[in-house]
This record gives C-alpha cells, structure tokens and sequence, in this order.
C-alpha cells in the first residue's frame, strides 16, 4: 500500500484499547409507527461493509460469500455467486450490477439475468461501493486511488491519484456522481470534485485541517459520502470538522467542529451528523448553529442517518432503528432489526421507507407510518 498505514475503525474507544459499553435503552413514547415490509436473507459481511443498491421497485444486494441478489418489490428475481469473496457492493445503472473484492476484481453482471458480464483487476483492495454514473464504473482502492472503467467492457478510462499522509482512515464510502463529476472525500480532510470526462480535480474543498503531535492525532479524513441537495453540498471529517459549500462559487458557508465515521444528510432546514461516540447532532443548514443534540445512543455505533419526511431515521451496532423528530432530537419510535447490527441504510422504494442491510446477513424494507 506504498506505505500507507490504513485504520480500520469500527465504532466508538477508536484508538482505546476497551471499548466503553452501549448506552442502555430507555422507555420512549412511540409517536410513529414502524412497519417491516419485506425481509430476507443475504449473507453476513464479515469486517466488510456493504450498501445495497436501489432503484424504482428493485433492490440489488451483495454479501462476503459472494452472494448478489436481485429483489422486485421483496420478491427474489435471481441470486447468483461471484465464485469468489465479495469486500464491495453494490452499484447499479439498470443494466450492470457491480461488486469488488479485496484483491482488486471488479465483477460485473446483468442486471435482468445475473448472468457475469465482464471483470477486471484495479490492483487495489476494494472496500467501498462502486459507482456507475455516464457509461463509467467508478472504484475507489483502499489506498484511496479513484479509477475509472468503461461500463461497457472494464477498460481503464483515467486513474486519479495523490500523496497520502502516513496514516489514513480507511473509507467505505462510494464515489458520489454529481453532474459531470463525482466527489470523493480524501485523507487530510479533502473533498474533491473530479471530472467524469479525465479524472481532473475540478474543485478542491477543504473540510478540516489535520492538526496535532503525533501522526495519529493529524488524522483527519473525510470518510464518509457527502450530502449533497441543489448547490449546497455538506461534509464532514473524523477528528475534525463538518462544513457545508456552495459548489455553484465553490465558497465554504460554514464550519463546525464535529468529528464522525458514520455520515451525514440534511433536509430543507438542517444538516444531521452522528459523532464518533454516537451522539446525533442537528445543525441549521444556512448558518450552522446547533440546533439539538440526542446522546442517549452514545456508544451503540450509530449508522448513516436518513432524513424522511416522518422523522429522521439511524441504525445502531446492536440491532435497533431509531427515529427521532427532526425538529427537536426526541425518539419518536423504534425498532428492533436484529441480525447482528445495522451495517447500511439508505432512503429507498418510497418516501417514507428505508432499506437497510445488517452484518448478519438481513436485508429488509421498513416504512414509517
């Protein structure tokens, strides 16, 4: 990895050598209904982290056994096996289905018969989703090298690469297509928006500056994928900060401080943002200012979270989803997934519906009601 050290980090004590205990749950007053629509079995991830893919009524999704699956409204199209371990998925335009795996294979399938299409090997450990976006398939190595592949036969379009630090967070997060480019965030607490045309930085964002002692404490990586809703496109970095931009002038609007691995998304008013310790934070999205704050999931290694129109909704490393009121934090409903902890979720199938995915191996549909 050209001597690159990468940090895995899984949840909360990141660098302690114990990890302080979950918060224990306490009695809410349910204001929201949660209903499961469908459920199935995928397959466990194993240290991988894996995203389903959706689109319409369809659900593509991957597991460590190289189990890929197609579901139509919950039901079963096909599933198929990619003959090898699978560390990456899932990414799909309606025509491939793309997965990667830890020794640097792209592999690719029909998306009406899960029938192989074409591979090909980046020499890089995969461990973020793919994307396809204007005839590319879009990879991001582990050392954090952006490769961009002809969808319609594997072959290398351009290859973006830059100098990394000594020691770098490992990303799971999957290039974000946006208009003719695609974001990705970078150690050093970078953001960029490459062009899909060459691979070429079009616009450099600087999310946080590291800062510190030690190599360790200059870690300051942004690792997560952006939000992104009309010009307004908002990041944020472990051991570091949030900041949201105008990607119209390319000027930062604001800036806090705010260190995460899990995510963030926003609605028409507010920016949300669960920290390493998994306290969920709701900052307004014009100036910044804190809004609320809900700490009663410290430490349950807390998810991405997604904004509904009914609440704002986070997955937690013990099994539970959780919905809180965007306007004011308060728990307004839950519900035990189980299968190991949530591992993904992503808004998808309807408005007021999220997909999700646990390390166990479950993949299901819930709807707020």
């Amino acid at each position: 990895m050209g001597g690159l050290l990468a940090l895995t980090l899984a949840g909360c004590g990141l660098f302690g050598s114990s990890k302080p205990k979950p918060t224990p749950l306490t009695p809410i007053v349910e204001r929201v209904g949660v209903r499961q629509d469908w459920q199935t079995s995928i397959g466990k991830a194993g240290n991988f982290t894996f995203l389903p893919a959706s689109g319409g009524p369809v659900v593509l999704a991957a597991a460590l056994d190289g189990t890929v699956v197609r579901l139509d409204n919950g039901k079963e199209v096909w599933r198929t096996s990619a003959g090898q371990k699978l560390s990456a998925g899932t990414a799909s335009d309606g025509r491939l289905v793309v997965v990667g795996t830890y020794k640097g294979e792209v592999l690719t399938f029909d998306f009406e018969t899960g029938k192989p299409v074409w591979n090909t090997n980046v020499k890089g450990e995969l461990v973020a989703p793919p994307a396809i976006t204007e005839g590319l398939v879009i990879v991001r190595t582990s050392d954090n090298r952006v490769i961009a592949l002809d969808a319609a036969d594997g072959k290398q379009r351009w290859n973006y690469q830059r100098s990394n630090p000594p020691l770098a967070v490992r990303s799971v997060a999957p290039p974000l297509p946006f208009g003719p480019f695609v974001l990705v965030g970078m150690p050093g607490g970078k953001i960029y928006a490459l062009s899909l045309q060459n691979g070429a930085p079009a616009w450099e964002g600087t999310v946080s500056v590291p800062r510190g002692a030690t190599e360790l404490d200059r870690v300051s990586d942004v690792v997560t994928v952006p939000a992104v809703q009309g010009p307004l496109m908002c990041a944020v970095a472990f051991q570091g900060r949030a900041a949201c931009f105008d990607m119209q002038g390319g000027s930062q609007i604001w800036s806090k401080e705010v260190s995460s691995v899990a995510g963030i998304t926003m609605d028409d008013r507010r920016v949300f943002i669960p920290d390493e310790q998994g306290v969920v934070h709701a900052f307004d999205r014009s100036t910044g200012a804190s809004v609320w704050r809900q700490d009663k999931l410290k430490y349950r290694n807390v998810s991405a979270p997604v904004a509904l129109p009914m609440g704002l909704v986070v997955g937690d490393g013990e099994g539970f989803l959780h919905v809180l009121d965007r306007d004011t934090g308060e728990f307004i409903s839950r519900m035990n997934v189980g299968g190991g902890g949530v591992m993904s979720i992503l808004p998808a199938l309807g408005p007021n519906t999220v997909l999700l995915q646990t390390r166990g191996g479950s993949l299901m549909a819930v709807t707020l009601q």
